[in-house]
């Protein structure tokens, strides 16, 4: 049962058991949400998952996946038209929304307040309710437009996440390169793993 604050053992290892909502728009990477929401289950967090439409096309062009599928790896999956779900209020509690990889159209949505579907409405509570809301945009070149909606998110208190892999720990494969960025949106919701590449000068 999910219990709020609550340290649990697990394992014999303790942590602190979040309601993590992860939105995979149409924007191409995303593997990068396929590789958080397993990062957080293996975590023992609860995930809440929307795949939006051209989420789905993109998962399922890029990985081979069918969004269905991803069902069976998180706690609670919703459409994207389903703004009676509980992640539409502000009420239900989660302790952070992560749309990732981001479109600009949903960027576009956020920063507007436009909340169109559920993935848009879940970061908008997150915003009203002053929760923890990581944003991880993936579009090259940028225009003007993305830019200042990505300073409009980030004024209203988003935290923006562009999906730049680093380089420093030498990876090996794209996993290696993808996770640099998913252990960075992990310190940021406050779960670590060990196996995070961490930069420590020496």
């Amino acid at each position: 049962m999910y219990r709020y604050g609550i340290i649990e053992e697990r394992e014999g290892i303790s942590l602190n058991k979040k309601r993590i909502f992860i939105g995979i728009t149409g924007a191409s990477g995303t593997i990068y949400g396929v590789r958080l929401l397993r990062a957080l289950k293996t975590a023992g967090h609860e995930v809440h998952l929307v795949v939006s439409r051209w989420g789905a096309e993109t998962l399922k062009y890029e990985m081979g996946i069918d969004a269905e599928a991803l069902a069976d790896e998180v706690d609670k999956v919703y459409s994207e038209d389903e703004l009676t779900a509980g992640p539409a209020s502000g009420s239900f509690h989660l302790d952070a929304v992560v749309v990732i990889p981001c479109s600009m159209k949903t960027l576009a949505g956020i920063a507007h307040g436009y909340a169109d579907n559920l993935i848009a409405r879940a970061a908008d509570c997150a915003l009203k309710e002053r929760r923890k809301l990581i944003i991880v945009p993936r579009e090259m070149p940028l225009n003007l437009i993305h830019i200042q909606n990505m300073e409009k998110v980030t004024s209203a208190g988003a935290i923006v996440i562009p999906a730049s892999p680093a380089f420093w720990h030498l990876p090996k494969t794209i996993e290696d390169l993808v996770d640099s960025v998913i252990d960075r949106i992990l310190s940021h919701i406050s779960s670590h793993r060990e196996s995070a590449a961490v930069w420590t000068g020496e």
